[in-house]
């Protein structure tokens, strides 16, 4: 008997088929997937299909430092470095890439941004299926307290999926300021002199967003509540006292796969760079630019096409038990690709909000 050829499809038969881990016995297969909830929403090689938990994982291994070689020499000469999505030909790719390197706010619109004359926040104006929808909010902090390290908001800007400002304003924090930060913020005491009250900013926004729904009805995927984009947003609707639904909330600090470990978040400013090709957070800081630097990752990132499932999250009542410890028996007989079939992602995929 060839034992050095028994032993290696056995192997073969105990490789995930979604990271390729590969484990000496199928029950420690069955509770990797259990475990690592491998789905097809998760960032995938488009050379060898591995998946990957969130795309800095997907970057290594086609670029570096450690790249897959094999994948790295394709993906040099069909690869684009933003969406990480391989192409047939070179020539493919350059006419993706003139699509998928985007540019940062123009001059004339920061310009008109900067002043805070979009104060009037008529919710009235936007309604369901326009382009208020889905809306993009940003603040800058300056410094309060006796060091002046609490952060105070003192400017927040929102805009819509097209870059429109909807509102914009400087705001007059409830507390002295000690520290303006003016050299990233560009914001001066008289500024703030006769800034709109935070607490009046809250209400504007608060009602905004809900668009009239009250808070406890607020579905993802019905009524009229808007969805949120931001980066950090705990941080600003904590300093606006702003409470809002975690469900109506995408934030690229917190989507998995944008994070840089599971636990670690990325800097808008790199993920800018990184992910849409062009820098923001130079010098004097604008919640506009930030407001369409989120709102572009958050429109990549949903515009993604995976596969359609009617229960796609491992939460969904229906998929609770796929990976129970009683159908361990019936697991272990599973083929890997029938496993990773009926597995599911523990996190939910802007991609689905196409649907909402």
């Amino acid at each position: 008997m060839d034992y050095g050829r028994l032993e290696s499809s056995e192997t073969l038969r105990n490789k995930c088929a979604a990271c390729f881990r590969q484990f000496n016995r199928i029950e420690h297969l069955v509770e990797h997937m259990r475990t690592s909830y491998h789905s097809a929403h998760e960032p995938s090689c488009g050379i060898c299909k591995k998946h990957c938990r969130s795309f800095e994982s997907l970057r290594e291994h086609v670029i570096g430092p450690l790249p897959k070689q094999e994948c790295k020499n394709i993906f040099s000469s069909r690869g684009c470095k933003y969406c990480l999505a391989v192409f047939d030909s070179p020539y493919t790719l350059r006419l993706h890439q003139d699509r998928c390197q985007l540019s940062g706010v123009s001059g004339l619109i920061g310009r008109f941004g900067n002043l805070g004359i979009r104060d009037n926040l008529d919710h009235g104006n936007y309604t369901r299926g326009s382009s208020g929808q889905t809306v993009a909010l940003a603040c800058k902090m300056v410094g309060g307290g006796s060091d002046g390290s609490l952060d105070l908001c003192a400017r927040v800007c929102l805009t819509d999926e097209y870059d429109n400002i909807i509102f914009h304003t400087y705001v007059k924090p409830p507390m002295p300021v000690t520290n303006y930060r003016y050299e990233t913020t560009g914001i001066r005491p008289e500024y703030l002199r006769d800034a709109m009250p935070q607490r009046q900013v809250q209400k504007k926004i608060q009602d905004f967003l809900c668009n009239g729904e009250p808070m406890w009805k607020i579905r993802p995927r019905a009524g009229k509540a808007r969805i949120l984009v931001g980066h950090g947003l705990d941080h600003d609707l904590d300093s606006l006292q702003i409470e809002y639904p975690a469900l109506m909330i995408r934030d690229t600090a917190k989507y998995p796969p944008l994070m840089k470990t599971s636990k670690l978040s990325n800097s808008l400013k790199y993920l800018t760079q990184a992910y849409l090709g062009y820098d923001i957070q130079s010098g004097i800081q604008d919640p506009y630019e930030d407001c369409v630097a989120t709102m572009k990752l958050y429109m990549r990132m949903r515009s993604q096409v995976h596969k359609i499932e009617a229960y796609p999250l491992s939460t969904d009542p229906q998929n609770r038990n796929n990976f129970a410890s009683w159908r361990q028996s019936e697991l272990e007989r599973m083929s890997p690709e029938q496993m990773l079939d009926i597995s599911r992602s523990d996190f939910y995929c802007w991609c689905l909000d196409r649907d909402a």
